[in-house]
C-alpha cells in the first residue's frame, strides 16, 4: 500500500495543461492508460493500465506497477517472470488522463506474458479481402510454461 495522494484534477484547463501539478485524471473505472516504450531504443512494450495505488507505487519504487482489469488486482510487473521495468522517466500528456513510462527491462529483457520483449509482435495486414495477423518474427526468449508454472 502506497502513502502517496495525487490531489484532485484542477478545473483550471491552464492549470490542467501547463501547470506542475501532477494530479492524474483517472477515467470512471478509476484507471489512466500506461504507454510503456523501452528507454534506450523507443521501441513500444506494451499499453496497460493503472489505477492510483499502482501508479504511486510506480512514482515510489522506481518499479513498474499495473492493474489488471481481467484480474481485478494489483501487479508488479515481473515479479513472476524477473522481467522488471526500471523507469527511467515517467511523462504524462496534456490533459493528465495517460502516461508515458520510459523503462529499462531486467531479466531476459521480456515485456510480453508470451516471452517476446514487446506484447506488439504482430501485424494487422489485408489478404483476400479480410484482415488477418501475422507474426513479425520475433520469439520468445524464455520459457513461458516454465516461468508461470503454477502463477495465476
Amino acid at each position: 500500500m502506497s502513502a502517496l495522494e495525487f490531489p484532485k484534477t484542477p478545473t483550471d484547463k491552464k492549470a490542467i495543461e501547463e501547470g506542475e501539478v501532477f494530479a492524474p485524471r483517472f477515467d470512471a473505472n478509476g484507471l489512466v492508460t500506461a504507454v510503456v516504450t523501452d528507454a534506450s531504443d523507443g521501441v513500444l512494450l506494451m499499453v496497460a493500465h493503472m489505477n492510483a495505488e499502482a501508479l504511486a507505487l510506480t512514482v515510489e519504487t522506481g518499479i513498474a506497477h499495473y492493474w489488471s482489469r481481467s484480474r481485478k488486482s494489483l501487479w508488479k510487473k515481473g515479479e513472476t517472470s524477473g522481467n522488471f521495468q526500471h523507469v527511467v522517466e515517467m511523462r504524462t500528456d496534456c490533459d493528465q488522463d495517460a502516461v508515458l513510462l520510459r523503462v529499462n527491462v531486467s531479466g531476459h529483457d521480456a515485456t510480453c506474458h508470451t516471452g517476446r520483449r514487446s506484447c506488439f509482435y504482430r501485424k494487422v495486414e489485408r489478404k483476400d479481402g479480410g484482415v488477418v495477423l501475422t507474426g513479425d518474427g520475433t520469439e520468445p526468449l524464455f520459457d513461458v510454461k516454465r516461468t508461470y508454472q503454477g502463477a495465476t
